[in-house]
């Protein structure tokens, strides 16, 4: 066994451990008794192949198995390739991964620079494209049973910015079936940083479950341009050498300042209308609604999904594309369905805010609109290019 000091490890469980092929990473443990004093020793170098009953003796033997954090790349690369390990157990891990670099980002205890802003982005891109390798395949309907599989943590926008970034996934490509994961990778950090407006808020207003008085919502209102002109400022103006990779940081901004636009020109902070919002932007929008509404929480109860596509069909046509939103419909419900709305949330609803009760009200049964947009409309869901871009439909 070969002993390891001076370096930085992150743990795994023993059933996050890739068998019966060639292990890409090697596997140490702490023989320490002492928290203060870690001594690491390598068990299994690179190149080896585990069997379940290797696995099983180290259980018997150590408390827990840690990789190289030099070696994460490699280690998350076999994850999502093992056979082995489930999909909520690989999600759960990307997850995680992802809610610490949030973490780096909206921690008060921690000060902001350039660098840790292209850090944690670079972070979260690299999330996101190993969530998009797990979960490009799955309906919308696997998407939210996947969620609701999964822990959720006490800080509201970590869970939410993750769960809205896998839906959005999932509603792109049931919009555009032949998307490429280039395209499903840019949609999915637009939903993950879609609120990084956020931590220019202070963090006890962004976490208040209660209604918001006039000028607290006034405030949160800020969030979407705040997240545009922080992106525009602090990454596509600097070039922020931090981050790797060819990434459409335009189109980030754009979502960041465009997902509380409404389509019908009512919403914030400018009040684009139709398309002249980004077609992402109203694709998050959309997964920034359902998540709001749909996962459980400590301080609320949600709704099932039938009732939730009946209170966001009060919003088609008016906060939410109308078109994207049947295709939502159709690939959550697997039914055309035609039942009288009977619940709708109060006009001044954000999804951006938890809430310790849904603003829910009655309101006078109508039929909803839920025919599938015109499949001649060869354009709709595509992201235009150069000069185009500005004007995506």
């Amino acid at each position: 066994m070969t002993e390891v000091k001076s370096v930085s490890f992150f743990s795994i469980g023993f059933e996050l451990v890739t068998l019966n092929e060639f292990l890409t990473y090697d596997l140490y443990v702490n023989s320490s008794t002492s928290e203060k004093r870690e001594h690491f020793v390598k068990v299994f170098a690179t190149g080896g192949i585990l069997e379940k009953d290797d696995v099983e003796n180290f259980r018997k033997k150590y408390f827990q198995l840690y990789v190289l954090e030099s070696q994460r790349d490699q280690y998350l690369l076999s994850l999502v390739k093992s056979k082995n390990v489930s999909v909520e157990k690989k999600t759960e891990v990307i997850k995680n991964g992802a809610i610490k670099y949030l973490d780096t980002l909206f921690s008060s205890d921690k000060s902001f620079t350039t660098e840790v802003l292209g850090k944690a982005i670079e972070g979260c891109r690299e999330s996101v494209e190993y969530m998009v390798d797990i979960i490009q395949d799955h309906k919308i309907t696997d998407i939210q049973n996947l969620i609701g599989n999964l822990s959720f943590h006490d800080f509201y926008t970590y869970d939410h910015s993750v769960n809205v970034s896998m839906y959005s996934i999932s509603i792109y490509k049931a919009l555009r079936p032949t998307v490429t994961k280039g395209e499903l990778s840019l949609i999915g950090l637009g939903g993950l940083l879609h609120d990084l407006g956020k931590l220019k808020i202070p963090t006890e207003l962004i976490n208040k479950s209660g209604k918001l008085d006039e000028s607290e919502y006034k405030e949160i209102m800020k969030h979407p341009a705040l997240g545009r002109d922080l992106i525009e400022q602090e990454i596509i103006k600097k070039r922020n050498t931090h981050i790797s990779g060819d990434v459409d940081f335009e189109t980030i901004a754009r979502i960041a300042g465009e997902h509380h636009e409404s389509y019908d020109g009512t919403g914030y902070p400018i009040g684009l209308k139709d398309r002249e919002i980004h077609v992402l932007a109203r694709i998050v929008a959309i997964a920034d609604f359902f998540d709001a509404i749909t996962t459980k929480r400590s301080y609320h109860e949600a709704l099932d999904t039938d009732a939730a596509v009946e209170v966001m069909g009060r919003c088609s046509g008016k906060k939410l594309d109308p078109m994207i939103f049947d295709v939502f419909v159709e690939n959550t419900t697997r039914l055309v369905r035609k039942r009288n709305v009977t619940m709708e949330l109060a006009g001044d609803f954000d999804p951006s805010q938890p809430h310790d009760v849904l603003p829910l009200e009655r309101v006078k049964a109508t039929k909803m609109n839920l025919d599938l947009f015109k499949k001649d409309d060869k354009g709709f869901g595509e992201v235009k290019k150069t000069s185009e871009k500005k004007n995506a439909a």
